[in-house]
């Protein structure tokens, strides 16, 4: 159940408050983006990390990890060993991914979703472990690739995100999705909301519009975390 309005917040969820109210959120999310940078500007490469092919979550491709997706991780300064991309692609790791995408939600934000839908066991955490577990892949870079499949779900989580927030307990989805319900959504409509005013394209979820005021905020403190 969403939190009552007024109800007291989380501490990821007052650490995101805070982030959210800063004076820079606007003008980093149009850098991060491109918005409004001249012709032959530059924007994070990170940007095309959701539109790369038309995005890793459309009907054709939801449901299998595409070469597509494998480059567009890489925009996140990541990159999928070559062994385990292969099997992916054409093998039986490929295979087992493809069965538990079917069963998570590609239609859904990950503040309509159920805790069931993120708990330890479910389809998501179960494609996590698969992907985590591979050799030389590891928390990030399971992250991120299912954060390209289901970007409205699953949210980025790296080592910039974890320097700045933390590891709440008892995962960073739960608690997330925790503090995205707390005061009628409040921190959800948030994120809307810069969106909105920031001018990113509303193909951008609400999970990376929080991961990239999170990154670019902590950063711009000068913290040297790794992407």
């Amino acid at each position: 159940m969403i939190s009552p309005s007024g109800a007291s917040l989380s501490p990821l969820g007052q650490r995101l408050k805070e982030l959210l109210r800063a004076e820079r959120v606007i003008g980093d999310l149009r850098h991060y983006f491109g918005i409004g940078v001249p012709p032959g500007g530059m924007s994070f490469t990170g940007s095309r990390f959701e539109h790369l092919a038309g995005g890793g979550d459309r009907p054709e491709v939801a449901d299998r990890i595409t070469a597509e997706d494998l480059v567009a991780v890489q925009t996140l300064s990541v990159t999928v060993p070559a062994p385990v991309a292969l099997d992916i692609l054409e093998g039986r790791l490929g295979a087992r991914l493809s069965g538990l995408l079917q069963a998570i939600p590609r239609d859904m934000d990950m503040v309509e979703a159920a805790v069931s839908d993120l708990a330890p066991g479910s389809p998501a955490a179960r494609a996590w472990e698969l992907l985590e577990g591979q050799s030389d892949v590891g928390w990030v870079i399971a992250g991120k690739l299912l954060a390209r499949k289901r970007p409205r779900l699953l949210p980025v989580y790296d080592k910039v995100v974890r320097c700045a927030l933390g590891r709440p307990r008892p995962s960073f989805w739960l608690a997330l999705h925790a503090a995205l319900r707390e005061n009628d959504a409040a921190l959800h409509r948030q994120l809307l909301e810069l969106r909105r005013v920031a001018g990113v394209p509303e193909t951008v979820s609400v999970l990376r519009v929080c991961d990239v005021v999170v990154w670019m905020g902590h950063r711009a403190e000068g913290h040297a975390c790794p992407r």
